[in-house]
């Protein structure tokens, strides 16, 4: 089909069922291992939610424990039968209300992003119209950056990867800093050359370091490898010391930061100040589309850009509908597990991703035969 008037429509949009999955996918990381500044992990975990109408399927995701599985079955699914998919946005703020003594920061709110972008893929669907077509898109396409050069990483496969990256057009990359701060002159060293002088680099430390300590590393990673994005200096809490890096560092590198807001006063805090040169939002985390809109209007009064998180099969549309959209975190673990679980995912052309208006909804499909065997809970149902 192709993405012209809609050949769907909205007469059967009684939700019929939901059906709750999770699989998690072992890392590709040296010794199955991954690292940044503060975490390490050996494998990743996609908890998929799946709503039915009108003989339509819409499919959405989170990424996060298994307990967010869990929890969408106990206290979100059941909501949801009989209801209008319609309009997605008044089913969010049901289920807003449905958890508020339950959690509604962290696990809720994740909960909440798979279950919303699911009614958002399903309508389009009913619609037959590209999920794109359905919101109030601003951009066709959407900016990207490679991101993943993890700590753990040798210097060969850092380099490796990120020069990778630029080879497809991406004209920016991010590495992983901080866990041993002594260690990333080498490794940026060893990026630069790689990539070349035109190419951005972007840092970020995952909230491994102090205010001080931040500052000074601020100051050398402009200075000495023309950084321009510092990520999570320190913790994305220490509302003060994002603050402080803010205005006290080089004027060319921006601090952002914004991954781990799950509500709207977690955003609004962010912004007063501001805290951040760019606010940064998760669909999966921070309410699903839903919950994106109502980040873009808050930054666009702010006069701040929004960069999307991770989770590219559904950032590729939803930022679409971002006025101040800056770019997409193209992360290596979320490109290689939507790629072994759906079809219809998207490749980088240009340094962006174009929504494909030749697809229904977000244009996914789940490859069940290749996702079975990464299945920590629910059962296949079709």
């Amino acid at each position: 089909m192709s993405g012209g008037a809609a050949g769907g429509n909205l007469a059967d949009s009684r939700i019929d069922a939901v059906d709750v999955h999770a699989f998690e996918v072992p890392t590709d990381g040296p010794d199955g291992k991954e690292q940044d500044g503060t975490l390490e992990w050996d494998s990743t975990t996609m908890v998929l939610v799946r709503v039915h109408a009108g003989g339509r399927t819409g499919l959405g995701y989170t990424y996060g424990d298994v307990s967010v599985a869990s929890f969408v079955e106990s206290k979100l699914a059941p909501l949801l039968p009989g209801a209008d998919a319609s309009s997605p946005p008044a089913l969010w703020h049901l289920m807003g209300r449905q958890i508020r003594n339950a959690g509604r920061p962290g696990v809720g709110a994740m909960a909440v992003s798979a279950v919303d972008v699911a009614l958002w893929d399903l309508k389009a669907r009913l619609l037959e119209l590209p999920l794109i077509h359905v919101l109030p898109a601003w951009h066709d396409r959407v900016p990207v950056y490679g991101s993943g050069g993890f700590t753990n990483y040798p210097l060969d496969r850092l380099t490796e990867q990120l020069s990778g990256w630029v080879d497809q057009g991406i004209p920016r990359v991010k590495l992983k800093t901080s866990r041993d701060p002594e260690g990333d002159p080498q490794r940026l060293t060893a990026v630069r050359k790689a990539i070349g002088d035109g190419p951005e680099i972007f840092t970020d430390a995952n909230g491994a370091l102090g205010r001080k300590q931040a500052l000074y590393w601020a100051r050398r990673f402009h200075d000495e490898w023309d950084v321009r994005w510092f990520e999570e200096p320190v913790s994305s809490a220490d509302l003060e010391g994002l603050r402080m890096l803010s205005e006290r560092g080089p004027e060319r590198l921006e601090i952002a930061a914004g991954e781990y807001a799950y509500t709207t006063q977690d955003f609004v805090n962010l912004v007063q100040g501001p805290a951040v040169d760019c606010l940064q939002a998760d669909v999966t985390r921070c309410g699903g589309i839903t919950g994106v809109l109502e980040t873009a209007g808050l930054a666009a009064a702010h006069h701040l850009d929004l960069s999307a998180h991770c989770a590219p099969a559904v950032s590729a549309h939803a930022f679409c509908a971002v006025r101040r959209l800056r770019h997409l975190e193209y992360f290596h673990d979320h490109v290689r597990l939507e790629r072994l679980l759906f079809d219809g995912t998207l490749s980088p052309d240009g340094g962006a991703l174009r929504p494909d208006t030749g697809r229904p909804g977000l244009g996914l499909e789940v490859k069940w035969a290749d996702a079975e065997r990464y299945r920590l809970y629910g059962t296949r149902t079709t």
